[in-house]
């Protein structure tokens, strides 16, 4: 064989590796998938949103809830009996109201039970899909976030107090419909989380928790952790399946060209000292 042959199918085998390496990953998430749902006796659903890299430019952009996700999972919950549990695996930092909006709705007015296990953060939207659930599960260290609406990139709740602040002859009209769309996206987002908690809480401590989450009262990306979710009078659980854990590492962030992180393998164990040997 001529060596330029050779060299054809190194350039043919480093092509195709990328491929098969996701078709490996694909077929181990499956597989893993089937075992949840054989243990736990129900249908598994994951949504989650890794930061990606454009094959060609080599950008990274940040994955979000969109109307492409609401559509899929809308589509297996249809399909998945109404008595049967659901479990689905959050990983996100959110997304569209709307977006979430659909999910959470369809999970809280499900038969069976809905859990949502948490392993690291579920932000934002996410956080709305998991308080439709009947049950939080998150590690110690996972985090879930307010819900207050943003527009573009302001908070509304911050374009509302810019209104109240400020001479109304010294805001824009732009500003001034901003706001307004403000005022009715909170209140949008209030209903829903009302709507979410009214069968979990009482009357009094659901209305709080809504207009908390809701209101802007923490910056967007405030960490509420399993035992401040657990103060808020949520059904939080910290007793994370081994498997849930698993199957995040089937979920690789994209490779660059200095990994961020290393460690070794396997659980770091410590040495015993050795005595010290004497020579004869």
């Amino acid at each position: 064989m001529h060596p330029l042959d050779f060299l054809w199918i190194f350039f043919i085998l480093v092509s195709l590796q990328p491929a098969l390496q996701k078709r490996l990953l694909q077929g181990a998430r499956r597989r893993l998938i089937a075992r949840i749902e054989a243990d736990r006796k129900s249908r598994v659903i994951l949504l989650m949103h890794r930061q990606e890299t454009l094959s060609f430019l080599g950008l990274p952009f940040m994955r979000y809830i969109d109307i492409n996700d609401s559509e899929e999972v809308l589509r297996v919950l249809d399909a998945t009996p109404p008595e049967m549990p659901v479990d689905v695996v959050l990983h996100t930092p959110g997304g569209l109201v709307l977006a979430s909006t659909q999910i959470a709705r369809a999970l809280h007015q499900r038969q069976g039970k809905t859990t949502v296990f948490v392993p690291h953060h579920a932000m934002s939207g996410g956080t709305m899909i998991a308080l439709a659930a009947d049950e939080i599960v998150m590690t110690s260290h996972a985090v879930l976030g307010p819900v207050d609406p943003q527009l573009g990139q302001c908070p509304a709740a911050s374009l509302l107090r810019v209104v109240q602040q400020k001479p109304i002859a010294e805001i824009s009209d732009q500003t001034l419909i901003l706001a307004d769309q403000a005022h009715k996206a909170i209140e949008q987002v209030r209903f829903t989380i009302h709507e979410l908690l009214a069968d979990k809480l009482p009357a009094e401590k659901a209305n709080e928790l809504a207009e908390m989450l809701s209101e802007g009262r923490w910056t967007h990306d405030f960490a509420i952790t399993a035992d401040v979710a657990k103060q808020f009078g949520l059904s939080v659980s910290t007793e994370m399946p081994p498997d849930i854990m698993l199957m995040m590492e089937l979920y690789p962030q994209p490779m660059q060209t200095q990994p961020t992180v290393e460690h070794l393998p396997t659980p770091h164990q410590t040495q015993p000292d050795r005595p010290a040997q004497r020579r004869p």
